[in-house]
């Protein structure tokens, strides 16, 4: 995954438990996953992450640079733009939580190049201290009915050994607690949605609160 230094820290121990189970997991996979510092395919193109998210990426934001912040949020802008006008319904709700599988794979397919608007031109992330919990996860294989799947298109072969049941286990535990702070957040700001486009976390929070809520 690609990497920033940063010693800023992080909102709450979610985030830092997953990203030592991802090392851990790797670890124990002899190191045949193919993620290292400079591959950044997973950075390219929209996809999901939740309000937990949004709130941790804001938080990194808001510690950058004003420079370096502003340019980030236009580029976030310039995309929000352009999937808005093809799919206007995010305009006035940006949640996903409802959405049909066909409309996701159909956005992220007509956007599939667009990259993370905190991705730098040297392949590093402007933010990663305070990156979404799917991007800390990502590159472990994913496993259903007994079949290994590569966690991406980079990984065109995945490790023989299985990850063992004690991780698995572990995954579900740090997702039921995802859920759980969730909900927690969903009621104290009354949001509408769950789910929402990566470009969207990265706009300022009081217009984007303003729209969903007065959808």
């Amino acid at each position: 995954m690609p990497n920033a230094p940063t010693t800023a820290p992080l909102l709450s121990s979610l985030p830092e438990k997953t990203s030592r189970w991802f090392e851990r997991a790797a670890a124990a996979l002899l190191d045949q996953v193919p993620c290292r510092q400079g591959c950044c395919r997973c950075c390219i193109g929209p996809f999901p992450i939740t309000i937990l998210d949004r709130q941790q990426l804001q938080e990194g934001l808001s510690r950058l640079p004003d420079a370096q912040r502003q340019a980030i949020q236009q580029k976030a802008q310039d995309q929000v733009a352009a999937i808005e006008a093809s799919f206007p319904r995010l305009t006035a709700l940006p949640m996903l939580d409802d959405w049909p599988d066909h409309l996701t794979e159909q956005l992220a397919e007509q956007f599939q190049e667009l990259p993370c608007p905190a991705l730098t031109s040297d392949g590093h992330c402007a933010v990663y201290a305070f990156r979404p919990l799917t991007c800390r996860s990502m590159g472990i294989p994913t496993e259903q009915a007994e079949t290994v799947d590569g966690a991406c298109e980079i990984q065109t072969a995945v490790p023989i050994i299985r990850l063992s049941l004690p991780f698995r286990e572990e995954e579900d535990r740090l997702a039921g607690e995802e859920a759980h702070q969730l909900a927690a957040l969903r009621l104290q700001r009354q949001d509408r949605g769950e789910e929402l486009l990566l470009p969207h976390a990265f706009l300022p929070q009081e217009d984007r609160v303003d729209s969903s809520r007065n959808a």
